[in-house]
């Protein structure tokens, strides 16, 4: 894939296939549990909400690994109580029609995993506008092609109090001005600077936030 094709894909399976293990294990944690707020009345078992709210904050080092494996194990059972779906024969042709739950219970279940495998091109599955994956990928990970790596000058207290806010809070609405402190710090970078200033969308784990709160 080129930069390019990475540009102007509209497949989000394609791109985590060329992106591979290069996403990191917590921004595919945080795309599969964005989609899954995104679906969250279709998460009907309250074992599996608890599911993704626990891989949301194992993301952050704010839940151990035990914390996650009592919540996969409780997702799991959830799963087993959400219908799954029927054959369907109206077309003559045998067809498996997913119950409108058992797709987010199945993610639910796999945001939980210490494993991800497939988890995020799970995601994919629910039924959920490609453009609307896209987006959140692109937010994550930014353009693999032009890496940025945050100025330590860029790092005053301004921006930092900042975007440690943004990112607590949730706060992307903020991410004009903290652009604004990242000019006056002698940031010139316009990928940095277009990002925060662009419409979005934002959500944690903002490639831009991340980096200069040193995540990865």
């Amino acid at each position: 894939m080129t930069e390019a094709d990475w540009l102007g894909c509209t497949n989000p399976v394609a791109l985590l296939d060329f992106l591979g293990e290069g996403a990191g294990s917590r921004k595919l944690r945080l795309l599969a549990c964005l989609c899954g707020r995104e679906v969250w009345p279709r998460l009907t078992e309250p074992e599996s909400r608890r599911a993704v709210e626990v891989a949301e904050r194992f993301a952050d080092g704010l839940a151990g690994r035990e914390e996650l494996r009592s919540a996969r194990e409780g997702a799991l059972a959830a799963e087993g109580r959400v219908p799954q779906g029927t054959w369907s024969y109206a077309s003559g042709i045998p067809t498996w029609q997913h119950a409108d739950g058992a797709l987010p219970a199945r993610l639910a279940s796999d945001v939980a995993r210490s494993w991800l495998g497939r988890t995020a091109q799970r995601a994919c599955e629910l039924g959920l506008e490609s453009a609307w994956v896209v987006a959140r990928l692109r937010d994550l990970v930014g353009n693999p092609f032009r890496s940025v790596t945050a100025d330590p000058a860029w790092l005053t207290s301004t921006v930092v109090a900042l975007a440690t806010g943004i990112y607590g809070e949730r706060a992307f609405d903020r991410l004009p001005i903290l652009a604004d402190a990242l000019q006056d710090a002698g940031c010139e970078d316009a990928a940095v600077l277009d990002h925060c200033r662009g419409p979005g969308p934002h959500a944690r784990g903002c490639w831009v936030v991340d980096m200069l709160l040193g995540k990865s």
